[in-house]
């Protein structure tokens, strides 16, 4: 569909709980609304070792404010309610999924409404069980890779991952930053070259200028930061949902082809 418009994909995340529940279905609404094509919705955890100052903030925050793995899932349905039909990807450790129990894990989350998952810290080597209960319950997983990665591990990712492959724009955490690494090009050209599933950037991603970029070789680009920093900002705003629309809008026009 998105292809057939000549268009790529704008996938934005947000923290569930953050900074509570009700306010994390108005903005991801918000975001439906204002085009995006899919949603990362982060599940709180206390160890979030893979991201930067601002989503681990907004992690703490929501645990602060009593968000648990069964509430985050029970938001995902309330979301799924208000947005029959956007993709949702749940972004979370491993140690919340193991906790919580595999099996019911991916029982419970499919039936909340969850598309897809990102395990951020499970490796290739360890997800077989994963796998094999993610799929036998109808959910995509995901998995990252990086410009360090080796043409074995780009290989085995891009064989392991279903629905996109998740390319770390830099080591690091995430976190908004002010420019794209020129070498990013070649590393999802490598990407690409390995497999036919959808590559998307994320970690850094901040402004149109950026997904528009990023657009021009990957299939699609990932915000998380910038629009975690926004949430927390705009809090209390009356206007919230409607910068979160505008701010989404226009990180959309960036998927867009330029007339």
């Amino acid at each position: 569909m998105l292809r057939a418009r000549g268009e790529k994909a704008f996938i934005g995340f947000v923290t569930a709980g953050d900074p509570d529940a009700a306010t994390t279905v108005t903005v991801v609404r918000a975001l439906a609304d204002a085009g995006v094509d899919a949603v990362e919705i982060g599940l709180p955890f206390s160890d979030p070792l893979a991201d930067g100052p601002s989503i681990q903030a907004s992690s703490q925050r929501a645990l602060d404010g009593g968000m648990t793995t069964a509430k985050a899932l029970d938001v995902v349905a309330e979301i799924r309610a208000a947005c029959p039909t956007l993709p949702l990807i749940l972004m979370t450790y491993f140690n919340p999924i193991r906790y919580y129990g595999l099996e019911r894990y991916a029982r419970d989350a499919k039936a909340k409404g969850a598309d897809a998952h990102i395990v951020t810290d499970l490796t290739p080597e360890e997800a077989a069980d994963w796998k094999r209960i993610s799929v036998a319950n109808g959910l995509d997983t995901v998995f990252l890779l990086a410009p360090t990665s080796t043409p074995i591990r780009i290989e085995v990712v891009s064989a392991l991952s279903t629905g996109f492959v998740y390319c770390v724009s830099r080591t690091g955490v995430t976190g908004a930053r002010q420019d794209i690494p020129a070498e990013l090009t070649a590393v999802v050209g490598r990407i690409k070259a390995q497999t036919s599933t959808p590559v998307c950037v994320g970690f850094g991603v901040s402004s149109p200028e950026h997904v528009r970029h990023i657009c021009t070789f990957a299939d699609g680009a990932v915000v998380g930061s910038a629009l975690v920093n926004l949430i927390h900002e705009q809090r209390d705003a009356e206007d919230l949902a409607q910068q979160v629309y505008d701010f989404a809008s226009s990180l959309k026009s960036g998927t867009r082809p330029q007339s």
